[in-house]
C-alpha cells in the first residue's frame, strides 16, 4: 500500500474508523516494533516489552494526537515523540521509587544498579534534546528518529525529503551539541558514547 493511503488510514483510523485502525495498524506494526526493538536496546532497565511498548505507544497516540496526520513520516516522528516519553516517564518513576525506598536492592544486584544509571542517562539526554530542540529543530528530530527511534540516516533522509549528507551532517552538529550538554564527565560517558558511536 502507498505511503498517501497509509496517510490516509491513519487519518479515518483517527476519525474514529474501527477498521481503518486495524488496517492502520497491521501496516505499521513490523515498523513500530523495530523501533520500539531498538528503544529497549538502548534502555535495558525499562520493564516493557518490544510487543506492550508498540501498543502503548500506538494507544497513546490514539488518545492525545489531534489533528490530520501530513504524512507517513509525520506518524513515525509523533510514534518515536511517544516511545521517547513512555520510556522518559518509566524512567523517571523508576528513580522516584529508588529515592523513595520502595526497592531494595542487594549488594549483589547490579542489574538495578545499571538500570538505574541508564534512567538518569536517558533523562539527562531527553533534557538535552529538548534543549536542542529550541535551536535546531530538524536536527533535534534526526537524534529523536535515529537515537530513540532505530531509524537509519538513510530511512531518514527518505521520510525528510533530505539528502543523506544533510542528515549526517545535523547528526554531527547534534551529537556535538549534546555531548558537550552532557558533558565529559565518568558518571554520564555512557550516553556520550553511545551518542558519538552509533
Amino acid at each position: 500500500m502507498a505511503q498517501t493511503d497509509l496517510t490516509e488510514l491513519l487519518n479515518r483510523a483517527q476519525g474514529g474508523d474501527a477498521s481503518a485502525r486495524e488496517a492502520a495498524f497491521e501496516q505499521i506494526y513490523a515498523d513500530l516494533k523495530r523501533i520500539a526493538a531498538a528503544e529497549l536496546r538502548r534502555n535495558p532497565g525499562a520493564t516493557l516489552n518490544t510487543t506492550a511498548l508498540v501498543h502503548e505507544a500506538y494507544a497513546k497516540l490514539a488518545a492525545h494526537h489531534a489533528g490530520a496526520l501530513a504524512s507517513r513520516a509525520h506518524f513515525f516522528s509523533l510514534a518515536a515523540r511517544a516511545m521517547r516519553q513512555i520510556l522518559v516517564d518509566q524512567a523517571r518513576s523508576r528513580l522516584a521509587d529508588k529515592r523513595g525506598g520502595r526497592e531494595a536492592h542487594t549488594g549483589l544486584d547490579d542489574a538495578h544498579e545499571i538500570a538505574d544509571r541508564r534512567a538518569e542517562e536517558l533523562l539527562l539526554v531527553d533534557d538535552a534534546l529538548d534543549r536542542l530542540a529550541e535551536h535546531d529543530e530538524r536536527a533535534a528530530k534526526v537524534v529523536e528518529w535515529h537515537f530513540f527511534g532505530g531509524f537509519t540516516f538513510t530511512e531518514i533522509a527518505a521520510e525528510l525529503d533530505l539528502s543523506e549528507r544533510t542528515v549526517r551532517s545535523d547528526w554531527a552538529l547534534a551529537r556535538a551539541v549534546l555531548a558537550r550538554e552532557l558533558g565529559l564527565g565518568d558518571e554520564f560517558a555512557g550516553s556520550s558514547a553511545r551518542l558519538r558511536n552509533t
